[in-house]
């Protein structure tokens, strides 16, 4: 029988480190997890300013981007999940970034 559930269900992050071609996700375990931002298109075509500016939500289990309109969950990073945004919809926020810059 297979399961869906998390490797690490209880994994918090309590810090995040923004490198030049991905990120690094401290855990309360005292691990690290890297993650090169080609994982998540939004966070790729983010400036570095915006790549900057994050915040933990629930407890260390996910990580949220304001001003990209980006959650990832920690767990989820453990597991070694990727976006699974459309292309479509990676599309329309790509758009309506370039009609706030013109």
């Amino acid at each position: 029988m297979s399961s869906s559930a998390s490797k690490a269900p209880d994994c918090r992050a309590v810090n995040i480190v923004i490198q030049d071609v991905e990120f690094v996700v401290e855990c309360s375990d005292g691990t690290a997890v890297h993650v090169p931002f080609d994982w998540f298109p939004r966070l790729f075509h983010a400036t570095p300013e915006e790549r900057k500016d994050w915040m933990l939500m629930d407890d260390g289990r996910g990580i949220h981007w304001e001003s990209i309109d980006e959650d990832i969950s920690v767990p989820g990073l453990v597991d070694g999940r990727r976006s699974d945004e459309s292309a479509t919809s990676l599309a329309r926020w790509r758009a309506a970034r370039e009609q706030v810059k013109a």
